[in-house]
């Protein structure tokens, strides 16, 4: 970081050894310096007033004050990036909760000193940490969500055997987990559609994420699974760390192919999208870093499908909505409160 202060990093973990661990991978690296650790969340406050830190990684399950504690009031008294560093994957209230409160990113914590995964953490820690300091915090909002969705009033009352006409593809990087709660919970399940989601989100909490999300939203939300049919009514997420398409299986269903990564996800994700659901696609791009999905949204354009994103002011990180609009490959821009009326009306008008 040529001619600009190093990053400071605070390290929030009860366990000595993982704080010891963050931090000498963190040290690592010259853009950062780890200015203190902290053994809860508790103790993180006072830590954050007095030294300031660029950006947190946090650990969830702590004793005195737990991780999701902690985030409700770091976000209220003083807002700072968090990036989550724990080892509970499967907890689905956890994962949930804490993407749903706006942390940057969920990271799973590598299983112990001589973990497989441990170099591709300290690779993603690292990257996460620098990535943090570009966010636009004001931006950061947790989702209020009302209530806790009875499912047998939602299957008898919701689903009324619509048919499955259209696509709604939904396409985010980084901080974009907040914004796709946000818009579920606002977008009626009674379209004539189905909504698929690549986001990202590592594979290692996905299954419990959707698990736990699903209980708060009309839609019935499930991790994407390979040869999946698509019904009207569900809404399916997949990791970008797979690539996502679609495709008519033997029985002339409309079904996911999930598959190995690919370098730009989200433009192949839309490109599948617009062949199969023609001008019955709704491509929607929200916060992210990168350039991807620019090109996929111009095959959706092509097949006269509708194309919408996050403005740009609104977002998080600005940068695959800013690509997009530029490349003139947008048709609606919106703020995320106004979206789920946008995609609405786009399918209603049309029908």
């Amino acid at each position: 970081m040529t001619n600009r202060s190093k990053i400071k990093v605070l390290v929030v973990d009860d366990t000595r050894f993982m704080r010891k661990a963050v931090s000498r991978f963190l040290s690592s690296d010259a853009d950062i310096e780890v200015v203190a650790a902290a053994r809860n969340g508790l103790e993180s406050l006072d830590m954050i007033r007095n030294l300031e830190p660029d950006v947190i990684t946090l650990d969830i399950d702590m004793p005195v004050m737990d991780g999701l504690t902690a985030i409700k009031h770091i976000m209220i008294r003083k807002p700072v990036p968090i990036v989550v560093l724990s080892s509970m994957v499967a907890d689905g209230i956890v994962t949930f909760e804490a993407l749903r409160l706006g942390v940057m990113d969920f990271v799973p914590k590598p299983s112990g000193a001589i973990s497989t995964d441990i170099d591709k953490t300290k690779h993603q820690v690292i990257s996460r940490v620098k990535i943090a300091c570009s966010m636009t915090l004001k931006n950061v909002r947790r989702v209020r969500l009302p209530k806790k969705w009875d499912m047998g009033r939602r299957l008898d009352e919701l689903y009324h055997f619509y048919p499955l006409d259209y696509v709604v593809v939904i396409g985010t990087t980084l901080s974009g987990p907040n914004t796709v709660i946000r818009l579920l919970s606002k977008l009626s399940p009674t379209l004539p559609a189905a909504i698929v989601v690549l986001q990202e989100i590592s594979p290692k909490i996905i299954e419990s994420f959707t698990n736990q999300f699903n209980r708060y939203v009309p839609w019935r939300v499930d991790m994407a699974r390979d040869r999946t049919v698509l019904e009207q009514g569900g809404c399916y997420i997949c990791s970008n760390e797979n690539s996502l398409t679609f495709e008519m299986n033997e029985t002339g269903d409309i079904c996911l192919r999930v598959g190995d990564a690919t370098d730009y996800p989200l433009d192949l994700f839309f490109s599948s999208a617009a062949r199969i659901f023609h001008q019955n696609t709704v491509g929607i791009l929200l916060s992210g870093v990168g350039n991807d999905g620019a090109d996929g949204f111009s095959d959706i354009k092509r097949a006269s499908g509708t194309t919408m994103a996050k403005a740009e002011e609104c977002c998080v990180f600005p940068n695959l909505t800013e690509n997009a609009i530029r490349k003139g490959v947008v048709d609606i821009i919106l703020n995320d409160d106004k979206l789920s009326g946008a995609i609405e009306a786009v399918i209603r008008n049309a029908q």
